[in-house]
């Protein structure tokens, strides 16, 4: 929602894949979107936030890690990674600029990236922390449910899966 004009901004969904020289933006939006989980967790030591600007750039080269990205204008606003590892899509790093959230920005672009995953993809699994309510509420509307729990820190990540929805009938 336009927060000083009181009504929705339009979501136009038209992910692109990002490039190395995203880099610098890409790793702002993790690092802001982020923090939020930081605080709920009292972690500021999670991966998206200590990440060298190396690391963004050489996950932004490899292709067997697709970076996806929306953006409003020139700016980045949202981005989520999903590496193919045989017949699962593991997504990751999904994150929206703060100003943003409530949007509907996260969910169609999971969307579209479950949608941009090859064939061979049949199902995807994520995780996030216990805290993170905002994350849990999305994953289980979309579908992802709990298969198991695992220790980190002082609390637990919440590991999910669901089945790809419109897998070709042959691999469904």
């Amino acid at each position: 929602m336009d927060r000083q004009l009181g009504h929705p901004r339009p979501v136009t969904v038209s992910p692109e894949l990002l490039t190395e020289a995203d880099a610098g933006e890409l790793l702002t939006l993790q690092r802001a979107a982020y923090l939020s989980e930081a605080r709920a967790h009292a972690n500021f030591e999670l991966p998206p936030l200590v990440e060298p600007l190396e690391s963004v750039r050489a996950s932004l080269a490899d292709p067997a890690l697709p970076v996806w990205g929306l953006r409003a204008g020139s700016r980045l606003i949202a981005t989520v990674r999903v590496r193919v590892n045989g017949d699962v899509g593991e997504v990751g790093r999904l994150a929206v600029a703060p100003d943003r959230q409530g949007e509907g920005l996260g969910t169609a672009l999971l969307l579209a990236a479950e949608e941009l995953a090859p064939a061979e993809v049949t199902r995807f699994r994520l995780f996030t922390g216990e805290r993170s309510a905002g994350p849990l509420r999305l994953y289980a509307k979309l579908g992802y449910r709990e298969t198991h729990r695992s220790p980190e820190a002082d609390y637990q990540l919440i590991h999910l899966e669901k089945p790809r929805e419109h897998a070709p009938a042959a691999i469904r």
